[in-house]
């Protein structure tokens, strides 16, 4: 029996993004380990969203390295190793919630049974029969969810999945995410409200570009000496230096 692969999912070295002739990214440094959930939280526009990009491969560098499942970020060998969710859910409005899944599926070599499955995993069952534009914001989230499951990626790059929705909608996502993890996947979520912080196993926390601290929550909470994650995340950035 294959021993399970110890090595991190994803591993950055000194990367640095420049955009606009300034640097959003600087010299950013971290490792995302297999098998669970790691948060990437910090302000709306902190270079959570470019770090993502980073990560699959569809965001120009300045410098540094990214591997990711072994491989150099954006190789065609993570095609179908790697999903990845948007902000802005990534499904045909003209399509069903079963046609856009179906869609991916066939891109991916999968079957129709693997799109129904990806369809009940993200509990869409009950809507498949629904276009794109008559989904709510909640639904169509989940749908774009279903299109990267379908190919089932080892790794899922999640870029702010839960926002906008209501609290019950947030728990159920995160449910999921959690039983997405519990099979051994890799999730990499970001967000800008650290009280999603305490469904995560690790933590990295960005604020302007720069990536504060890699640990997780009880650690941040140890290092701070607070027990609100907000309050702890507000504590590391008056600290002023990186842990």
């Amino acid at each position: 029996m294959t021993a399970p692969d110890s090595s991190p999912a994803i591993e950055v070295e000194h990367l640095r993004v420049r955009r606009g002739g300034r640097d959003v990214l600087h010299d950013i440094s971290l490792t995302v380990p297999r098998g669970c959930i790691t948060g990437l939280l910090g302000p709306s526009g902190c270079g959570k969203t470019t770090l993502m990009r980073s990560v699959v491969g569809t965001q120009l560098v300045a410098a540094g390295s990214i591997q990711v499942l072994g491989e150099p970020a954006g190789s065609s060998r993570l095609r179908a190793r790697v999903g990845y969710v948007t902000q802005a859910p990534s499904i045909y409005d003209d399509l069903t919630a079963a046609e856009n899944v179906g869609y991916f599926a066939a891109l991916y070599g999968r079957s129709s049974q693997d799109a129904n499955d990806a369809l009940t995993a993200v509990g869409l069952g009950e809507h498949v029969r629904q276009r794109g534009n008559q989904l709510s914001g909640g639904q169509r989230t989940r749908a774009s969810l279903a299109c990267a499951l379908v190919a089932d990626p080892e790794l899922l790059v999640l870029d702010e999945p839960t926002v906008g929705l209501d609290p019950v909608l947030r728990v159920e996502l995160w449910r999921q995410f959690h039983a997405l993890a519990d099979q051994g996947r890799t999730l990499l979520v970001s967000s800008h409200v650290m009280d999603e912080a305490e469904h995560c196993d690790q933590l990295l926390l960005m604020r302007d570009g720069h990536l504060l601290a890699q640990l997780s929550p009880a650690e941040l909470r140890a290092e701070t000496g607070e027990t609100s994650l907000e309050n702890a995340f507000l504590a590391l950035i008056k600290m002023g230096q990186p842990s």
